[in-house]
């Protein structure tokens, strides 16, 4: 685990615009070889995760859906669909900042992994207080609208 890849998907998170600040990146081989930020405002579409823009990424680039010898790095918990997306695509470590207690799937809330055929890595909390930030000052400013 490298922090500079975390501190990539901070970057990517903070260019969501108006959707929420969520940003993924996924590595092989220690070299950054996609990342995204979410788009579900943006492009009107209900799977437009960072995870899931990420994961379809990588996959174009190696030409393969199996995302073996692969990280993600995401500022928030993977929700159940990302979480689902990330183990089938066989991404073998995961690395998530904030914890998601409403919605995550990777330990919080529940745990994808106990209904999956495949078994990842996750550790939590990297950076957590920079990815946590980001979502409560997102969240703030639309309060104050």
């Amino acid at each position: 685990m490298k922090l500079e890849f975390m501190e990539e998907a901070i970057k990517m998170a903070k260019k969501s615009g108006k959707d929420i600040p969520i940003g993924a990146v996924i590595v092989k081989d220690g070299e950054i070889i996609s990342k995204a930020v979410n788009q579900r405002e943006k492009r009107q579409n209900a799977i437009y995760h960072a995870e899931m823009l990420a994961i379809r990424r990588a996959c174009r680039k190696l030409k393969n859906w199996r995302l073996t010898g692969c990280e993600i790095y995401v500022t928030l918990e993977p929700c159940p669909m990302c979480a689902s997306a990330i183990l089938q695509a066989r991404i073998e470590k995961i690395y998530y900042g904030a914890y998601d207690f409403l919605n995550g799937a990777l330990g919080s809330k529940s745990d994808m992994r106990k209904t999956m055929n495949y078994e990842a890595k996750v550790k939590g909390g990297i950076m957590e207080d920079k990815c946590a930030k980001l979502l409560h000052d997102y969240f703030e400013r639309l309060r104050e609208c």
